[in-house]
């Protein structure tokens, strides 16, 4: 989950495993495999970045669960 800002500066929690594109336009839209669209504020390498951080921190506590 990351979190991000819509273009009225309200904050959401976004399940970032939906993700199917996103896109600048100059907004930065993402669309859900859902179907489901945002466009927020954090341009997408932000995102892109967010979402790897928070894929690291998953895998890395089912590692340490492992030992």
């Amino acid at each position: 989950m990351i979190t991000l800002t819509k273009l009225n500066g309200t904050k959401f929690v976004l399940n970032c495993d939906l993700i199917e594109t996103i896109q600048e336009n100059p907004d930065t839209t993402i669309r859900l495999n859902n179907g489901n669209v945002y466009i927020v504020k954090e341009p997408s390498d932000m995102i892109v970045s967010m979402t790897s951080e928070y894929r690291k921190g998953v895998l890395s506590g089912i590692l340490e669960s492992c030992k």
